[in-house]
């Protein structure tokens, strides 16, 4: 055999590309599908960023057994067919050892529904949904990080029926989330005692809410329930106000306070009130708040504010890394899958996430917040 000489510079050279590969190959490669661009746009770009934001510290210190973690993200602007379609082309192009953070009910069914997760053996861990539909498949390789859809509705009805609300309205999105989570709030309301006196709904992807607005107002309710995205929950509030309609006003937490405050002003945004599922950004006294806002001052996280959005992003992301630790060096999707399965009351800063092989929602936490006259949030 013939050994083949380098000169120095050469090798050097050769032996530098070899360890920037090495490197390179040792990244844990977690992948994301969301909304970056459509109505839904600051939800996938918080969620993100308070990943990376937990993704940054991790690295910082060393990583994962030595290994740094790589985020990478693609937009589907929201289209279920877009989510199938990119997250296919990430497990073919980066071989990711986990999905992260993909938004939407009706878009994480089609990662279901078509296989993409089972195809592949790969875990997606804190989806943004909380949806009957996607709970209740408890499918293997899905972890949730967030307290259902069905426990956000039982809370508002729960506080209102209890202070003499009887009836109810309720604005959708005529979807798959807006539809599966009605049916959790009319079960709610009509256990409570309540009546639904008026439903609305608007097409996904539009803010086309002029119609609702108008059946919801005839019918006179005393409370509404909002499940709707951020920029649909915005204009139905607004068109609602300068109509008169002084309801008192409740959203899910997939709509996002500041964001409202920021579409239609803290005058007509006042007295909505917004559930919650991770605690209060603005709230040091919770150790996991207290960390994330030392890391934001320390990485500086460009153009995205630590709103709840971003606690959940955060959150996940730290569930997520958990598993990886425990999965042990070089980890592959069985590994992390089955690590997992094996939180028991993690504590994430006095958040708790626990799963098993037959329990995949992790969270219970719910808090009930209101925007006041400055636009600021108030528990």
């Amino acid at each position: 055999m013939k050994l083949i000489s380098f000169p120095g510079s050469v090798l050097a050279t050769v032996l530098i590309g070899l360890a920037s590969f090495s490197a390179h190959a040792a990244d844990i490669v977690v992948g994301q599908v969301a909304a970056f661009s459509g109505p839904l746009a600051p939800t996938g770009t918080h969620m993100r960023a308070g990943a990376q934001l937990y993704f940054d510290a991790v690295n910082a210190a060393g990583g994962i057994h030595g290994a740094k973690i790589r985020l990478l993200s693609k937009d589907d602007g929201y289209k279920t067919e877009e989510t199938i379609r990119l997250a296919r082309e990430l497990l073919k192009e980066a071989q990711p050892v986990a999905f992260f953070g993909f938004v939407g009910t009706g878009n994480v069914e089609a990662i279901l529904e078509n296989k993409v997760l089972s195809e592949a053996g790969i875990p997606l861990v804190a989806v943004r949904t909380g949806a009957a539909s996607v709970v209740q498949r408890n499918d293997p390789l899905l972890f949730m990080t967030r307290a259902s859809y069905a426990a956000e509705v039982q809370k508002i009805v729960d506080q209102y029926a209890t202070t003499g609300y009887s009836s109810f309205a309720i604005l959708y999105q005529d979807d798959a989330f807006g539809r599966d989570v009605l049916g959790s709030a009319e079960a709610a309301i009509k256990e409570a005692g309540g009546r639904l006196v008026a439903t609305g709904s608007y097409a996904k992807n539009t803010t086309d809410v002029g119609a609702a607005v108008k059946t919801i107002a005839a019918a006179k309710p005393q409370a509404v329930i909002m499940i709707a995205n951020t920029a649909a929950s915005s204009e139905f509030l607004k068109q609602s106000r300068e109509d008169g309609n002084f309801a008192q006003y409740v959203a899910l937490s997939v709509t996002d306070a500041a964001q409202v405050v920021k579409r239609i002003g803290a005058d007509k945004a006042a007295g909505l009130v917004l559930t919650q599922v991770v605690p209060d950004p603005n709230s040091p006294t919770v150790p996991l708040i207290k960390e994330i806002q030392h890391n934001f001052a320390k990485f500086k996280p460009k153009d995205v504010t630590a709103n709840h959005t971003f606690v959940e992003g955060y959150l996940g992301a730290k569930v997520l890394a958990e598993a990886l630790r425990r999965a042990g060096p070089n980890p592959t999707r069985q590994k992390v899958r089955e690590a997992l399965e094996s939180m028991k009351n993690y504590d994430a800063g006095e958040v708790f996430i626990s799963f098993s092989a037959n329990r995949h929602t992790g969270s219970r936490y719910v808090d009930i917040t209101i925007l006041n006259q400055a636009g600021k949030l108030l528990r």
